[in-house]
């Protein structure tokens, strides 16, 4: 592999392009193809029966915002990383390191507790940007985190 990157000037944030495109374009879709479904739905269907229809699609469509909300954000005291239900935010000391295996669909963050999480806000799929936004992270976790290796 060639010579690591330097840290990119903070603050940062990392967020997936397809997926964000994916989750919110079918978002978007599904909330105005169900508003158009219970507004030509047949006779015997009854308002209720429309209004749970739309709240069906806006249920979706939350779960699609979940999914389009991932982000890595990176700031002077640390990291924050929103996957699609957790958010959590770590110190850098905090952070030892992080590893973008090929196939595995995001990278995995290890911590000086023991724990590792994944950090959906960097996709593998999109391979040449996920190992880009990797790289960076990495230099930033050699920077500013206590296992520095001098």
């Amino acid at each position: 592999m060639s010579d690591p990157l330097p840290p990119p000037p903070l603050p940062i944030t990392w967020r997936p392009r397809r997926g964000r495109i994916v989750a919110y374009g079918f978002a978007t879709l599904v909330v105005l193809g169900s508003v158009v479904m219970a507004a030509l739905i047949a006779e015997p269907f009854q308002l209720p029966d429309r209004i749970m229809l739309v709240l069906f699609g806006c249920l979706v469509a939350f779960v699609l915002h979940l999914l389009g909300r991932v982000r890595v954000e990176a700031d002077e005291t640390g990291l924050t990383i929103v996957n699609a239900i957790r958010t959590h935010r770590y110190s850098w000391p905090e952070v030892l390191d992080v590893t973008l295996l090929v196939g595995e669909p995001w990278p995995k963050l290890d911590f000086s507790d023991g724990r590792s999480i994944g950090a959906m806000g960097i996709q593998g799929s999109e391979k040449a940007r996920a190992r880009r936004a990797t790289a960076e992270l990495a230099a930033l976790i050699r920077e500013r985190g206590e296992a520095s290796e001098d």
